[in-house]
């Protein structure tokens, strides 16, 4: 029993934030399944792009699909939908023993489309199709335009990982989505049994902003302390949501709550500890997505606890304080929000270029 076997006792699902073809050839994956009860996988843009441009495993594949496709996007699509595949199938056996709870694995449309809800819904119905998995999720950003996209996937059936979500009021909207999307569906006769659906809060980022601007006002007490606050606050939202008559009704029709999941939970700042945002954010229903150099740290030395129901009223006073003093949170996660998506869009920029760069080596 390791650290990381004590947080899925305490009813946390630990996700692995990365993918990449030497993780599963190596049978690492697999390993981390059995021996530390991994649940799941993400991926995104930047893990993708690291994956490919910095290994020789996908030119091959660059090769042959290139002979019959020019597109570079159809081109890294068809790669990712194929490791996103095996992926989901090394999960299988837990989708299935936990009866359709944990086990997926998440594939996410285009960065470009973040501010496309069109387009966001026809890719989303592509990449499900041709992914053809139970256990996957489709990623969608979400912002203001994602949201019509969530509901809407959510209608017809596809699982939902909303991604890039960063700040409380969007949170709120995403809910509403979620569902909306369930009772649309259900009003035109459709089953909802066995569609999944996560809310992927991006966390240390909230700190790295926030700060400095705490520094300069003279609250170093409560550096590195916002982004749980912020997720606890959140928490406390779901757990009212899931107690609320509107989602009582839809779980009588056989619903499963859109759980959230925390992400971007590597310690940005050196000073603090490399567990921080695993240690405190631990609670019942939750998921933490974890890239691997923290999932190694937390099995070395990590605590568990279950600490995401812990001092709320701090959390609700640190809000309140930054409120008091000028700090307007709102108007940061709107920030980070924009950000986050230019960061994908280089992302994508990037990987495409590389998928390009192996095409001309070829000719």
């Amino acid at each position: 029993m390791n650290p990381l076997n004590e947080i899925r006792n305490l009813d946390q699902s630990i996700w692995l934030d990365l993918l990449d073809r030497e993780i599963m050839n190596s049978g690492k994956l697999k390993s981390l399944i059995d021996t530390d009860d991994l649940r799941g996988l993400t991926s995104n843009p930047s893990i993708f792009e690291k994956a490919i441009s910095g290994s020789s495993d996908y030119d091959e594949d660059i090769t042959e699909i290139s002979k019959r496709e020019n597109e570079n996007s159809v081109i890294f699509f068809d790669m990712a939908i194929a490791d996103i595949q095996r992926a989901a199938d090394l999960f299988k056996p837990v989708y299935d023993k936990t009866a359709g709870k944990d086990g997926y694995v998440s594939l996410e449309v285009s960065p470009y489309l973040a501010l496309d809800t069109d387009g966001t819904i026809a890719q989303a119905r592509e990449l499900w199709k041709k992914v053809n998995r139970k256990n996957v999720m489709i990623k969608i950003p979400g912002t203001k335009q994602g949201l019509p996209a969530i509901r809407e996937c959510l209608r017809e059936g596809i699982n939902i990982n909303v991604t890039l979500l960063f700040g409380i009021p969007r949170y709120i909207e995403i809910t509403e989505a979620f569902m909306g999307g369930l009772e649309d569906r259900l009003k035109e006769g459709n089953s909802i049994e066995g569609i999944a659906s996560v809310a992927s809060f991006f966390l240390s980022r909230n700190d790295v902003m926030v700060d400095p601007l705490l520094e300069e006002k003279g609250l170093e007490k409560r550096i590195g302390k916002v982004a749980i606050a912020s997720a606890k606050k959140a928490y406390q939202l779901y757990l009212n949501m899931i107690s609320s008559d509107r989602f009582k009704a839809l779980q009588a029709k056989g619903a499963a709550s859109q759980r959230i999941l925390f992400a971007s939970t590597s310690t940005k700042d050196p000073a603090f500890s490399d567990v921080l945002y695993v240690e405190n954010l631990i609670g019942k229903d939750t998921i933490n997505t974890l890239p691997m150099e923290t999932i190694d740290a937390f099995r070395d030395h990590g605590k568990a606890a279950e600490t995401l129901i812990q001092n709320i009223e701090e959390a609700d006073a640190i809000m309140e304080e930054l409120k008091n003093i000028g700090i307007n949170i709102d108007t940061i996660t709107e920030k980070l929000e924009a950000e986050g998506i230019e960061k994908f869009n280089q992302a994508y920029e990037k990987l495409i270029k590389s998928i390009d760069n192996q095409k001309r080596k070829i000719k």
